[in-house]
């Protein structure tokens, strides 16, 4: 009788607490537009306890039955709103909050959950507005979303004015970048001089450099999770801009409003129309690109709701000199992302989803009597599930699959041809693919154990098969939170990854792009350890965030070609390579203002990364090519009036590394791609590039206007701006002549980008 009561009472203590709490839930939006506000935050300020919204804007908040409480909800740049709560059974609220950005003033938010950067078991993750990456000063004019990811700490930038970012020791493939949870695997327009995501498109942008939540893998370094606009839902609106070197174009509104609705963005250059009339006689070039991001979604009921967006950029150019090098080059991604969003109820949330994403590059090179080509092809076919449940206010569970089908088509060529013959070219159709299925299983916990302590722990357990290879892991992750005081704390994280896909930097001229292929049974999947410690405090109300965080991190299984590699044409490019390892440590400090006419962030890096491979640089290390001691960003805008806003920001770093020869050999038959000479290296990476530093000056006009006698609104915008004010002549390479009297060989320093004055016109309606 006693077990009996026992049993009992075990299964009912469950259903007796679940009867003293209620749930509320909803999704928070924008009021003008009905985007969702991911991140928004709603507290409770009675329990002193809260939730943030999901990608989709869901939350779900649950207390303990009684009177009332009233709850905040709140999201940097918007109007708080304090809604008062009667406690007694389950409630849907949807909120909507309005814009203050258009106000001059200083806004101050009263909510305490503010301070989540202080307060949640989360490292290493910043998340970038929107509307501070189109404040900011742009090359030629282009706003850019990796523009500012570099000016973050923890992250290098690739060479002068590119958008190439480098996390935490990591190379630029071991970030994994996703626009609407769609692998972007080249995310670049012009050679890198701007990202392919289009600014106007996008609702979203986070950066995780540490403390990898379970449902991200795949790769070493860091997760660029981009989100699309869902498209305006209360009424039709059209923007564009006009810049010097590209326009731009977006169309959104309802469908059926308040239910559905619909966006289209696209971005075509002019800059092949504009040179064509001062290139010299004897040169032709090319060079055109184009993105277009689209999106759909509708709710058909208030627990499901559909998504379907797709995305198209591609770069094409040309390059012809009669006596000199000649290129073609064509590269580009499409995606495609179809989600499912469904309410089970007001605690468990989950999103399906099926994805498509390509990747293309064919590259064509001729010198004299050497040529190369270089073709890399991927597509990815995608199905993931992920299952959101909220049991408490202190309590997140996340678990879910995902499996990818990947085919490569990978092949690189390269050869001397008679002066009158023509180069063969690698037949595309003819590259046999390599298949490969790439899938995982995860959990994660995020939990609150008491007011001073939160943890964030997960599993995830990747596998990649590839012919008769299979390679099975799991990847343990963990965040620890210590609050020391209300507004401070100490965190630590260990984190796990795997990645199965690589890039094989190139490693002489005649293989100058990049080469994705799959792990195999040579080459082993890469794998990292990183430890983080930080402290986190914020002042004045959370008006200020500070932080400094240190880490270390391991790489095994790094990937380089061999030295003096020559790719004949052949698929299997493993055998051409050599494999090692690397590890970078550091310390990041991070100081950010919020509020205030003023808001902005200083960014400063201390960091050392190394490499070593047992066949490179006779085994010994040697510095990894962004391995910059040092790297310091100031970024500010200021809201001079309500139609002027100033921005600005100032760079400046270590040299990178790089490898000149210690000596060179005279050969009759041979030699290097460009004239005959064989080089003698002592050692890897050697030398070191110039401190770069830079400053950057912005200023935007913003007029607000009528049309049709008073009855659309209209926004003009001006954006002018300085790429490198001072005309600092920042290092691009070096590469080595000879003196045609001594006939000693000298290092010159190329630069590329000198002052850049732009102007732009924007417009809203």
């Amino acid at each position: 009788m006693k077990l009996k009561q026992l049993l009992k009472a075990i299964f009912l203590l469950p259903l007796i607490s679940l009867s003293q709490n209620i749930t509320i839930s909803g999704y928070i939006k924008d009021a003008e537009t009905g985007e969702s506000l991911i991140g928004a935050i709603v507290y409770a300020t009675k329990t002193k306890t809260g939730a943030s919204a999901n990608t989709y804007g869901f939350y779900s908040l649950t207390l303990t039955k009684g009177d009332s409480t009233g709850l905040v909800f709140s999201y940097l740049g918007y109007n708080a709103q304090i809604k008062k709560i009667i406690l007694t059974q389950n409630i849907e609220l949807d909120v909507k909050l309005s814009s203050s950005l258009n106000q001059l003033n200083e806004i101050i938010v009263t909510s305490k959950r503010s301070d989540e950067n202080v307060q949640k078991p989360q490292m290493g993750v910043m998340d970038i507005p929107i509307q501070k990456i189109k404040e900011l000063p742009a090359i030629l004019g282009e706003t850019d979303v990796l523009k500012v990811i570099q000016l973050l700490p923890g992250v290098q930038s690739g060479n002068e004015g590119t958008t190439g970012f480098f996390v935490r020791g990591g190379n630029s493939d071991q970030n994994l970048v996703q626009l609407d949870e769609a692998v972007v695997y080249n995310p670049n327009h012009l050679f890198g001089l701007f990202s392919t995501f289009n600014t106007r498109a996008l609702n979203n942008v986070t950066l995780i450099k540490g403390g990898f939540p379970a449902q991200y893998g795949g790769r070493l370094s860091s997760i660029l999770d981009i989100t699309m606009k869902e498209g305006n839902n209360q009424k039709y609106k059209v923007e564009g801009g006009l810049g010097i070197i590209s326009s731009n174009l977006t169309i959104e509104g309802p469908i059926i409003k308040e239910k559905a609705s619909f966006i289209i963005s696209a971005r075509r250059t002019y800059l092949d129309l504009l040179i064509k009339p001062f290139l010299p006689k004897g040169i032709t070039t090319t060079y055109n690109f184009y993105d277009l991001n689209a999106k759909i979604n509708w709710q058909i009921t208030k627990k499901d709701r559909l998504f379907l967006s797709a995305f198209k950029g591609n770069d094409k150019a040309g390059y012809t000199e009669a006596s000199s090098i000649n290129y073609g080059i064509k590269f580009g991604n499409s995606t495609a992302t179809f989600r499912w969003n469904h309410l089970f109820n007001p605690k468990l949330f989950v999103n399906t989803s099926f994805i498509y994403n390509t990747y293309l590059l064919n590259l064509i090179t001729t010198q004299g009597k050497y040529y190369a080509q270089v073709y890399s092809g991927i597509k990815d076919l995608n199905g993931k599930t992920e299952f959101q449940y909220f049991p408490n206010s202190k309590h997140k569970i996340l678990f879910g699959a995902n499996y990818t089908y990947h085919t490569f088509t990978s092949r690189g060529k390269s050869d001397t041809v008679s002066k009158n013959s023509q180069a063969p070219t690698i037949k595309t159709d003819q590259i046999p693919p390599r298949y490969s299925n790439e899938m995982a299983l995860y959990l994660n916990d995020e939990y609150t154990i008491s007011k001073r302590i939160a943890l964030s722990a997960g599993i995830r357990t990747p596998a990649f098969i590839t012919g008769n290879t299979a390679y099975y892991t799991w990847e343990p992750r963990a965040t620890l939170k210590v609050s020391v005081d209300s507004s401070s704390s100490i965190k630590a994280a260990y984190t796990v990854m795997n990645q199965f896909l690589h890039i094989v930097p190139s490693s002489s001229a005649s293989l100058p792009f990049d080469l994705w292929i799959p792990s195999s049974n040579i080459t082993k999947p890469e794998r990292s350890e990183q430890y983080a410690l930080g402290y986190f405090r914020n002042f004045k109300e959370n008006k200020y965030e500070a932080s400094v965080e240190l880490y270390y991190k391991t790489m095994q299984n790094q990937v380089a070609f061999k030295e003096g590699t020559q790719l004949l044409e052949k698929s299997n490019i493993d055998s051409s390579l050599v494999f090692g390892k690397g590890w970078s440590y550091g310390a990041e400090f991070f100081l950010k203002k919020n509020a205030g006419k003023f808001s902005g962030w200083i960014a400063y890096t201390l960091s050392w990364t190394f490499q070593q491979f047992k066949d490179l640089n006779y085994g010994e290390k040697f510095p990894f090519k962004y391995d910059r001691r040092h790297v310091m960003s100031l970024v500010g805008t200021y809201k001079l009036t309500k139609r002027w806003t100033l921005s600005a920001d100032f760079v400046v770093s270590s040299g990178s590394a790089y490898t000149l020869p210690t000596g060179r050999a005279n050969i009759s038959n041979g030699g290097s791609l460009y004239d005959g000479v064989y080089y003698v290296y002592d050692k890897r990476n050697n030398y070191r590039l110039n401190p770069y530093h830079r400053l950057d000056f912005g200023a935007t006009y913003k007029k607000h206007k009528t049309l049709f006698k008073g009855k659309v609104p209209f926004i003009a915008e001006w954006v002018f701006s300085i790429y490198n004010v001072y005309s600092h002549r920042n290092p691009y390479f070096v590469y080595l002549t000879v003196d045609p009297l001594s006939q000693v060989p000298k290092a010159k320093q190329v630069s590329l980008l000198p002052i850049i004055p732009s102007v732009t016109y924007n417009f809203n309606f």
